[in-house]
């Protein structure tokens, strides 16, 4: 996986929205890979339907041209996000989601050389076991947590971020309205921001 978002502002492409968009058509939708790459997610077996729908829906209401796009999103557990969070954030411990946005090229560069080649956004991992925890601690279903933590990680890729209180509230702002649209409760309503 190319990079990781943390420690400061990510390689991502442009800069955080603010929370006045519109949805964008079907067109900017990003061809989405997903991977199930630990068995565990064998008990969720809409995962990969839940995980597409919410790209979908990320991808159609923020103001980033993805559709001539691609992204994958590996659906893990807490050791093979644990492996990846020591290895790309020197963090010894698994985290519900994590966003490895694909450095950019110039623009110039990337229209005179891709030869029709899709740009690629990143990678996203996500953990079973935290997420499942999560959502059974918060007593969310776990299809709107998964939901809300796919939407975080596609976020991290086309720009948003959330080191100050300011990033913070255009992502989490955003995240809300894109859940909403798919009739899931605001995540942040008793609790703290994701990290």
């Amino acid at each position: 996986m190319p990079q990781s978002n943390a420690g400061g502002r990510s390689d991502c492409i442009g800069a955080a929205r603010d929370s006045s968009f519109e949805p964008m058509s079907s067109s900017a939708i990003p061809a989405t890979e997903v991977v199930i790459a630990a068995d565990c997610w064998q008990a969720e077996a809409s995962a990969e339907s839940v995980v597409l729908r919410a790209i979908e829906a990320a991808a159609t209401m923020i103001d980033a041209d993805t559709g001539d796009a691609e992204l994958a999103v590996m659906l893990t557990d807490d050791d093979g996000v644990r492996a990846l969070n020591a290895s790309y954030r020197g963090i010894d411990k698994p985290t519900n989601v994590l966003s490895f946005p694909a450095p950019q090229p110039d623009y110039q560069d990337a229209c005179q050389d891709s030869g029709g080649a899709p740009q690629m956004l990143g990678d996203i991992a996500i953990a079973y076991q935290t997420v499942r925890r999560e959502a059974d601690d918060e007593g969310k279903p776990f299809a709107d947590h998964l939901s809300h933590l796919a939407v975080h990680g596609f976020l991290h890729l086309v720009g948003y971020d959330h080191e100050t209180d300011a990033e913070a509230e255009t992502m989490e702002s955003t995240e809300r309205s894109i859940l909403a649209g798919l009739g899931i409760p605001d995540p942040y309503a008793d609790q703290d921001r994701v990290s």
